[in-house]
């Protein structure tokens, strides 16, 4: 008997359309059989969002030959719950992958990333899923250096499988890629800034800025490795409990 290929679900943020998620679902062709959904426009920093008060339409497409692809007017965590529950129709895919991302989502950017947020909601399904992101925003980005260990880490978790309620971040760096480092995330954050400028109604708007502070010098972070050329995969898991927190919780005295 024919043993059946892994159905792999694969999602992003920038968009159906963008060139992250061409190789992206191409890598994953080599795996098992793919169906990609994807938003119709870019949505990237949309976290978690959801949406819940308007309707949302989702369109099968036909971009690249012999490949299923849906378009979502949603975000990034909408493109899974509709795959999950209307084209997979309750059924679970083998593999949610979601990328590759224009730019990356190491640190405390994981926390602010569509790309990320459509992976955890695949492992919030009890799907074994994974974040790809790459250092380079444009949209030419030259992504085949990160092509070889796409396909491998796709490929060992559909082999090994994901401990329940975690997932795995994984971003490139750009040129040569060492290899792959199992890293935590490092202590980072932004230093946020809004720029003012004055519109043509003589009111004012603002831009975010910002630079990303690194209050970590350990050796076994995503920011260290990236910043020596390795790949760097951070094992993320959704229970935000802080249990470490919880016996100084319990020793104070509630007053009521």
């Amino acid at each position: 008997m024919t043993k059946q290929k892994p159905s792999i679900l694969v999602v992003n943020d920038d968009g159906i359309t963008a060139p992250g998620i061409k190789v992206l679902m191409e890598e994953m062709q080599n795996l098992g059989k793919v169906t990609v959904v994807a938003p119709e426009s870019p949505q990237s920093g949309m976290g978690h969002a959801i949406t819940i008060g308007k309707p949302l339409r989702v369109d099968p497409v036909s971009i690249y030959p012999n490949v299923e692809m849906y378009r979502c007017s949603g975000t990034p965590v909408d493109c899974v719950k509709l795959a999950v529950n209307k084209i997979f129709k309750g059924r679970k895919p083998d593999l949610c992958v979601s990328g590759i991302n224009h730019g990356l989502n190491n640190s405390i950017n994981v926390l602010y990333s569509g790309t990320m947020s459509a992976a955890v909601e695949g492992a919030i399904e009890a799907i074994p899923s994974v974040g790809f992101s790459y250092d380079d925003h444009n949209l030419d980005a030259d992504f085949e250096n990160c092509r070889p260990f796409v396909r491998e880490i796709a490929s060992q978790v559909l082999k090994n499988g994901l401990q329940p309620g975690t997932l795995l971040n994984v971003n490139f760096p750009p040129g040569v890629i060492k290899g792959i480092k199992i890293c935590r995330q490092a202590d980072a954050k932004w230093a946020e800034e809004f720029e003012e400028r004055i519109d043509p109604y003589q009111r004012p708007y603002y831009w975010l800025t910002g630079k990303f502070v690194l209050n970590d010098r350990g050796e076994d972070t995503d920011v260290w490795a990236l910043n020596h050329n390795f790949a760097s995969l951070v094992p993320v898991q959704f229970d935000m409990t802080a249990h470490h927190a919880i016996p100084q919780l319990n020793s104070w005295a509630f007053d009521v």
